[in-house]
């Protein structure tokens, strides 16, 4: 298998392209007809370690795993490296999303950078919301704007729970 600069490209565009993916799947999808899943995540109805929400991960993956195979079963084509940047997106989605927002392992809790405490701010935002309705901030890796420039603030704390 050659790996060449059309590989990477295909992969780069693959991982930033499940941003959007997520994004619209989170607010049509699980704010939508499945809430029925999501919901847990919102509400903590569960009481023990994994939600019904967790079922996402394994939808989600299945494109990947399928691309994977595909492209392996191809010689190696643009299917093998567009499931590679699904996946890396899985991944980089569990360690943001399940390990350092949720702290469900209890790993990176101290992490000081602006993007990292952005991330975690428009994720509470989003959070705030307890029903699937007036939702905000679907996404994991970009956030709006506004949360960068009040982590740089000298008071984060200043950022409100109501601001829109």
């Amino acid at each position: 298998m050659k790996i060449d600069i059309l590989h990477i490209a295909i992969l780069l565009v693959s991982f930033c392209s499940m941003e959007a993916v997520a994004w619209l799947s989170h607010k049509f999808i699980m704010h939508g007809p499945l809430w029925k899943l999501h919901k847990d995540h919102h509400k903590k109805e569960s009481s023990g370690f994994f939600e019904h929400n967790d079922f996402f991960f394994l939808i989600f993956a299945i494109p990947g795993i399928i691309a994977l195979l595909f492209g392996i079963w191809n010689n190696y084509n643009f299917l093998f490296w567009i499931g590679i940047g699904i996946c890396l997106y899985g991944l980089m989605y569990f360690l943001v999303h399940d390990i350092f927002i949720h702290q469900r392992f209890k790993l990176f809790r101290n992490a000081d950078s602006t993007y990292l405490k952005a991330i975690r701010r428009a994720h509470k935002m989003h959070h705030k919301h307890i029903d699937k309705e007036n939702g905000e901030c679907f996404g994991m890796l970009w956030v709006p704007m506004k949360y960068f420039q009040k982590m740089k603030s000298k008071n984060p704390n200043e950022v409100s729970l109501h601001s829109h």
